[in-house]
């Protein structure tokens, strides 16, 4: 689903240029490019919160995590995944489900858009992406288990990364083969 909806950034590219082309050039402004914006750069981070966590994407002060052993951050992991992202992808499901609910049941519109745009769409996404959020909860979870029981992270499937990414992780492979050669 992270993928999926990665398309946004293009759809957001394309219809930005496409408003400063006929704002500036064209002296003819768009009501409804500021709109777009706005929800597709909302769908763009809901949808990506499931899979930034799939990717060991999300932001963590990881200066001392990083000093300990793997059994030891998969249990933090664990911890910290039971205490603060099952209730709050819970809390995201049930009462996002209820918020999209009411959307849908007056067909709600912005109110702040000259346009005048349906949002109730949109509002979906918020019980949806909770329970991506939770499934993905649910998956990291496992990984901490197999992690507490083995000491080894299991391997995420790869996907485009940062430089800085690939560089760490290329560092850590290095380390791991020299530590097998000892």
């Amino acid at each position: 689903m992270g993928k999926t909806f990665a398309w946004c950034i293009v759809i957001l590219t394309f219809s930005t240029c496409y408003e400063v082309f006929v704002r500036y050039v064209l002296n003819s402004p768009t009501v409804w490019a500021f709109d777009m914006s706005v929800q597709m750069y909302g769908a763009l981070f809901m949808m990506a919160g499931a899979y930034a966590l799939s990717q060991d994407a999300h932001v963590r002060g990881d200066v001392i995590y990083r000093m300990l052993s793997t059994r030891k951050q998969a249990t933090i992991d664990l911890i910290l995944y039971i205490l603060f992202l099952a209730p709050g992808a819970v809390a995201l499901m049930y009462y996002g489900y209820n918020y999209a609910a009411d959307s849908w049941a007056y067909k709600e519109v912005s109110w702040s858009s000259p346009a005048r745009i349906q949002i109730y769409f949109f509002k979906t996404l918020i019980p949806i992406s909770g329970a991506l959020l939770f499934l993905q909860g649910i998956a990291e979870a496992i990984r901490c288990v197999i992690t507490i029981r083995t000491g080894v992270w299991p391997q995420r499937l790869h996907d485009v990364q940062e430089m800085e990414t690939m560089l760490l992780h290329e560092h850590e492979d290095m380390k791991a083969r020299e530590e097998r050669l000892k």
